[in-house]
């Protein structure tokens, strides 16, 4: 399949929806790169800097959440998706960003016109890019984790252009996710027949402003939580939607670490299993080195270190289901 673009229809209904709170001048950036091409509808998560009056300013239609219910970011998207839908009823092509983003100048026009020449591809996304990267590790690490595969995909993240009347069949994304929604909705549109695409395209500046360590553990958290819930919902075949990603965060991150302080009380040799997690550590970063990752042996490193905050995620999901409790939203700024 090509991703060439093609001639974009000049009667094409798009529109935009972007979710935030508290950005700041990342938001004026985000919303500046979305006006001018549809309807733009800002859902604000009751922010304190001004960002709704800075909306408002740019012509930007808002809506504001009621904070009194539980917030997640899929629940925001649904709200700012249903609210599009009222202003532009026909409307065929929503574009969805996250506040800390900013839009290449080029992408929508690239992404609607492969969308309009590829009928069975429901949702295309292209490179989101750190704006910082060398600003700390952890902002490194999220650019290179940012550049996915081009091709066919089974998910995309939190920027992308989708097919409205796609989206609206499936009902939207899932209110109750706190992590993972993106993912999960693919695994319902792919379930509908539809198919993703992330193109060869710059699409999206992102800001993670990542400086501290915990910022990172609690973002991998947030990932662990979201491999369990997305396993526990899609896991079984033919999906087995984050089922591998579940098992090795809590082998690695809970069962391995508890096996080895179990075994040292009945033989001190029992602690050589510690050995596992240099070994693993070697083949990882082999791995991404004969892949030609950047920073090989270093992400190598994060990527282990990682299935520690990932156990504490999952963990906090299966405990929280078993008291019938959901899990709170966790953030990392």
């Amino acid at each position: 399949m090509s991703n060439a673009p093609a001639a974009t229809r000049d009667d094409l209904q798009e529109g935009v929806v972007v979710i935030g709170r508290n950005e700041g001048e990342r938001l004026r950036r985000c919303l500046l790169s979305c006006v001018g091409r549809g309807p733009c509808v800002y859902v604000d998560s009751n922010s304190t800097d001004g960002s709704v009056a800075l909306a408002r300013e740019l012509g930007v239609e808002v809506v504001q959440l009621d904070m009194t219910r539980g917030f997640t970011a899929a629940r925001a998207r649904n709200e700012g998706f249903r609210r599009l839908m009222t202003l532009v009823p026909g409307v065929e092509f929503v574009t969805f960003i996250d506040g800390d983003c900013e839009l290449f100048p080029a992408w929508r026009a690239e992404a609607a016109a492969f969308l309009q020449s590829h009928p069975d591809v429901v949702a295309v996304c292209g490179r989101r890019r750190e704006r910082f990267p060398e600003a700390t590790i952890y902002n490194q690490l999220c650019d290179i984790e940012w550049n996915t595969p081009v091709g066919e995909a089974l998910a995309f993240g939190g920027d992308v252009l989708i097919r409205a009347p796609a989206l609206a069949a499936v009902g939207g994304y899932r209110d109750d996710l706190i992590a993972g929604e993106e993912p999960e909705l693919c695994v319902r549109l792919r379930g509908a027949g539809g198919r993703i695409w992330r193109l060869d395209r710059d699409m999206t500046w992102h800001d993670a402003a990542m400086t501290r360590w915990e910022q990172w553990w609690r973002r991998n958290k947030r990932s662990g939580h979201a491999f369990a819930e997305g396993a526990f919902l899609h896991g079984a075949p033919p999906e087995r939607h984050f089922a591998r990603e579940a098992r090795r965060a809590l082998v690695w991150g809970a069962v391995l670490p508890v096996a080895i302080l179990l075994a040292a009380f009945w033989s001190p040799w029992l602690l050589l299993l510690c050995v596992l997690y240099p070994l693993q550590w070697l083949r990882i970063g082999a791995k991404l080195a004969r892949a030609g990752s950047p920073i090989p042996w270093l992400r190598a490193g994060f990527l282990l270190m990682g299935r520690f905050p990932e156990a504490q995620g999952a963990l906090k999901f299966w405990f929280g289901r078993l008291a019938g409790q959901r899990s709170s939203i966790i953030e990392y700024k």
